[in-house]
């Protein structure tokens, strides 16, 4: 998911049939399938899901997942992965800003996706995701920090927040959180090599 500056993703994952973020899935999704196995029928909402290497992958371990991103690209090619996989994946487009869940859903996942979320809508947009979680339900996330001794990406993307350590840990102080780590990676992102530090939540309602 990303916001103003879609349009440049547009044209990332448009440059080729490759998928930019290839289709691998990402560690969080194996995490998932430990805590909560679809052994019974479960759904799931993946938030910006990019090319949809994660919603595919999901699908094919036998989740009900829906997707959303606002990239048109993104979008079409989550259809095209899902289709090659002979999966279903109900992928549509919305924007992260203004787009609310109404239905309730098993575990919401996103990953790399919510430091497009202005950080004056975060409390409503958290709201919104853990009312409409199901009792005993995840919630799946990852957010990138900001750090002192990280030089800022080399995207410098304008409607990008990055959140401070430990912040998202704060949404679920009433929740079971199953874990909660923190970590530097190394990116090439751009062609650029550089560093990102994140936290990830693996949290369950109660």
């Amino acid at each position: 998911m990303r916001n103003s500056s879609y349009h440049d993703y547009d044209e990332v994952y448009g440059v080729s049939d490759e998928y930019y973020w290839g289709v691998k899935p990402s560690y969080m999704c194996l995490k998932i399938i430990e805590l909560m196995p679809p052994d019974k029928y479960t759904r799931v909402l993946d938030i910006g899901c990019g090319e949809g290497k994660d919603s595919v992958f999901l699908a094919r371990c036998g989740y009900d997942v829906s997707a959303f991103d606002l990239s048109d690209t993104g979008v079409e090619k989550t259809k095209k992965l899902a289709e090659r996989a002979n999966v279903k994946v109900n992928v549509f487009k919305a924007n992260i800003w203004d787009y609310r869940l109404n239905d309730n859903y098993d575990i919401l996942f996103s990953s790399g996706v919510l430091h497009y979320i202005k950080p004056e809508l975060r409390d409503e947009v958290f709201g919104n995701y853990l009312t409409h979680t199901n009792e005993n339900g995840l919630n799946v996330f990852n957010v990138f920090i900001k750090k002192p001794f990280i030089t800022p990406a080399p995207e410098n993307e304008e409607h990008s927040y990055l959140w401070s350590s430990g912040q998202l840990l704060a949404y679920y102080s009433d929740w079971y959180v199953e874990d909660f780590s923190e970590f530097v990676f190394d990116c090439n992102s751009s062609e650029v090599p550089h560093q990102h530090a994140m936290n990830s939540i693996f949290a369950r309602k109660k």
